[in-house]
């Protein structure tokens, strides 16, 4: 097969050793081709740094080279998923498969990022791949696990198959809308393990963040039309284990900034995207849209949005109104 990666970043690059290994022809193309030509230049990613891009990798930043692809990987920064959806009109057959891989939210219309391609590729196959992988241990071969999900079941099992080998595991998945909220929703958690790790609380702390994390991360997601179970699974509370509890993970060395007492500003500054950062704004306005208590989701608000104090957050989780675990 011919898969073309869309976006040169960490993740995309990644992603095109992976397709490599599997022994496709593999193109990585990005926007522009400075850093296109520093890659060929280098042999390597500098966002993936010590890892050699095989020479078999085309790179270009030219249009045309995506044609005739028969997967494309859309791994470009959230904010220009929508752009690059529009220009792929031009360049894709209503049979390539389009791959997700953005987490998160759009900002303006509350979005998912598989709503947003289909809105300018409605005839395309659109498939939503996440779950527990950082692109600094994929792009080394560690064994990783993560889930495609689809309404179309044949391009879900089709990616499966493209990019499934010995060290890359792929299951399949018809929830697309709890796939999705996991992924997005899980980095807000982590931007909350990581004040706590700022504020050098303990185990015990982590334990119950992620696990009061997954319950209001499912209760919306069910909200919005998913199943619960989806969030039992590895774009759930496996994607939520690693992000809160990785040296990897941006969201968490944000919130450890902040748990510091770093400036929301400074830390967002110091870290680049954030993408937990935006995901609160969007998951406080969906909970109240949708009527779903979101308590961790609200404190990580006030203290990212309204400069409440972090220590104040933890005493208002804590002295919450007694109530019983399941219901």
């Amino acid at each position: 097969m011919k898969i073309t990666v869309l976006g040169s970043g960490g993740w995309g690059t990644a992603l095109a050793i992976l397709s490599n290994d599997c022994s496709h022809k593999t193109v990585i193309w990005g926007k522009f081709p400075s850093e296109i030509e520093n890659i060929k230049k280098t042999g390597e990613n500098p966002l993936l740094k010590g890892v050699k891009l095989p020479s078999e990798i085309a790179l270009t930043s030219d249009c045309e080279d995506i044609k005739g692809s028969d997967i494309v990987i859309i791994a470009t920064p959230s904010f220009a998923v929508k752009e690059t959806a529009e220009m792929l009109k031009n360049y894709i057959s209503e049979n390539t498969i389009v791959v997700s891989v953005a987490k998160g939210f759009e900002k303006t219309t509350l979005k998912r990022f598989s709503q947003i391609i289909k809105e300018s590729l409605p005839n395309n196959p659109v498939v939503a791949l996440s779950g527990p992988s950082h692109a600094e241990e994929v792009g080394r071969k560690i064994p990783t696990s993560i889930v495609s999900a689809s309404e179309d079941v044949n391009a879900a099992t089709t990616v499966q198959n493209a990019l499934s080998n010995d060290y890359f595991r792929i299951y399949t998945n018809t929830d697309v809308i709890g796939v999705e909220t996991g992924a997005a929703l899980k980095n807000i958690i982590a931007v909350a393990a990581g004040i706590i790790v700022g504020l050098k609380l303990g185990d015990n702390t982590i334990a119950a963040l992620i696990t009061r994390g997954i319950h209001e991360m499912s209760k919306l997601g069910v909200a919005l039309g998913a199943k619960a179970q989806t969030f039992a699974g590895l774009s759930g509370i496996g994607d939520l284990v690693v992000t809160c509890t990785s040296a990897h993970s941006r969201n968490r060395s944000f919130g450890k900034l902040v748990g510091e007492g770093e400036d929301v500003a400074s830390a967002k500054e110091k870290v680049g995207t954030v993408e937990g950062y935006f995901a609160c704004a969007a998951a406080k306005k969906l909970s109240e849209k949708y009527g779903v208590e979101m308590p961790i989701v609200n404190e990580c608000y006030k203290v990212l949005y309204e400069n409440m104090n972090v220590k104040e957050t933890v005493k208002n989780l804590m002295t919450r109104d007694k109530k019983q675990e399941i219901f």
